[in-house]
């Protein structure tokens, strides 16, 4: 398989090449050059199969030959090691729960895959490489947790100072050893925006190999596909499913669009956000416009331009009608999250997350825009996050305290380790240049 940028201004690379540089020269996202399709009975047969072998099933074309197949099973097991149980709301809604990994959120595949995968192709070279990421909330802690000890690997992760959640930033700056947090005193935009203004600086690639773990990625952004293939595995509806998903920079739903395209079963899409609503107007108006980042109760969706919706274009050959056919986009408010975070554990004892409960209210309202059809739309969301994770929100929205799992209970003896930078890439640029 071979990889072009977006911007169609660079070389076309292999899924190697593409890992090792994350973004194009022309700083365009890469894109396969084509979506592969399944085997000839691979989703009627798929209960049959282990998550290990739909794994490699999945990931083999997009990886070609960057990898020794000894080398992709190696990394596709010791990705998907936990649970990604499907759970029963009520009738018509289900919870895909990805927050059963070591850092309790969805990222760990996208992380676990991507440094396992770099880990492979930095093997025999002398120089380090940088790995630069900016985190909304889960990504870094995540990305942090996935290369922690990875040789010849150093990683700087960018958060956005006050605006994560404690558990979130406790994550990302207590591991050491090879993992430095930097808190930057703006949103994440600024982050995203200094670590993509690094990757576009002569001087500073002129020093260091650098390489990104956001989901422009396509070692973090492909294997997410994953976890809905394992979802269709549970599910026991005769109709497709519709997903629904929490969605910030678009890297989550774009991995499930493209296994749609690759042929897996999926009535229809739902990008749920918040505040943050470029994509729900553009899906609404066909104009995009990009916006500042609003801060809300669902933290890790407060982007105000997606770096992966041009994938999601891609995927429909940049047709709006096809788009609009498959995909569709609501904006809830915080006090909306809120109440249905209060209504779901009223009802039905489930406890949701920030991210979680936009989904929910945005599956519930597509399912009652067509009477008696709730049976006929039934669907799933993607919880993306453990509820620990958002103590303040979600245990004034249930009343009751939120046991602390055991994989994170050590962390609230941890010191937090930071380093405090204006969002003046400038200032960022001085630092990684000298320390």
């Amino acid at each position: 398989m071979k990889y072009y940028s977006l911007n169609k201004q660079s070389p076309i690379v292999n899924f190697a090449e593409a890992t090792v540089k994350g973004q194009a020269p022309d700083k365009g996202l890469y894109f396969p050059e084509s979506i592969p399709q399944l085997p000839k009975g691979f989703i009627e047969n798929l209960k049959q199969y282990s998550k290990e072998e739909i794994g490699v099933t999945v990931m083999q074309p997009y990886i070609g030959d960057s990898l020794p197949n000894v080398e992709l099973q190696r990394i596709v097991a010791e990705t998907i090691n936990f649970n990604f149980p499907l759970v029963k709301i009520n009738e018509s809604i289900y919870s895909l729960e990805l927050f059963h990994g070591p850092t309790l959120a969805f990222k760990d595949v996208g992380a676990r895959f991507m440094s396992r995968c770099l880990g492979y192709f930095n093997r025999n070279n002398n120089q380090k490489v940088t790995v630069l990421v900016a985190t909304s909330g889960d990504t870094g802690g995540a990305v942090a947790n996935g290369f922690l000890g990875v040789e010849g690997v150093e990683v700087i992760i960018l958060y956005p100072s006050g605006k994560v959640s404690p558990v979130q930033e406790l994550q990302l700056t207590t591991l050491g050893q090879n993992i430095t947090a930097l808190e930057v005193q703006g949103n994440f935009d600024d982050c995203q925006d200094i670590v993509k203004q690094a990757f576009m600086d002569a001087d500073i690639n002129a020093k260091l190999s650098l390489t990104s773990a956001n989901s422009i990625n396509v070692a973090r952004w492909l294997p997410q596909q994953l976890y809905y293939f394992y979802a269709h595995q549970q599910w026991q509806q005769n109709e497709a499913p519709v997903v629904c998903v929490p969605s910030g920079n678009f890297g989550n739903i774009c991995a499930g669009m493209m296994a749609f395209a690759s042929g897996l079963p999926v009535k229809h899409f739902i990008a749920a956000c918040n505040a943050n609503d470029v994509v729900t107007n553009y899906l609404q108006t066909e104009q995009y416009q990009p916006k500042q980042a609003i801060a809300t109760v669902s933290n890790a969706m407060d982007v105000g331009n997606p770096s992966n919706f041009v994938r999601i274009q891609q995927i429909f050959n940049n047709g709006f009608s096809a788009l609009t056919n498959k995909l569709s986009s609501v904006s809830v408010s915080d006090e909306t999250t809120k109440k249905t975070i209060t209504k779901v554990y009223k009802d039905y004892n489930y406890t949701l997350d920030p991210h979680g409960a936009v989904a929910y209210n945005a599956l519930e309202n597509y399912q009652n825009q067509i009477p008696n059809s709730k049976f006929t739309n039934s669907g799933y969301i993607l919880e993306t996050a453990h509820p620990v994770k958002f103590p303040d929100v979600v245990e004034e929205a249930i009343g009751k305290k939120i046991e602390v799992p055991d994989e994170v209970k050590y962390l609230f003896d941890q010191q937090k380790q930071s380093i405090l930078l204006s969002s003046n890439y400038n200032d960022f640029k001085e630092w990684l240049m000298n320390k």
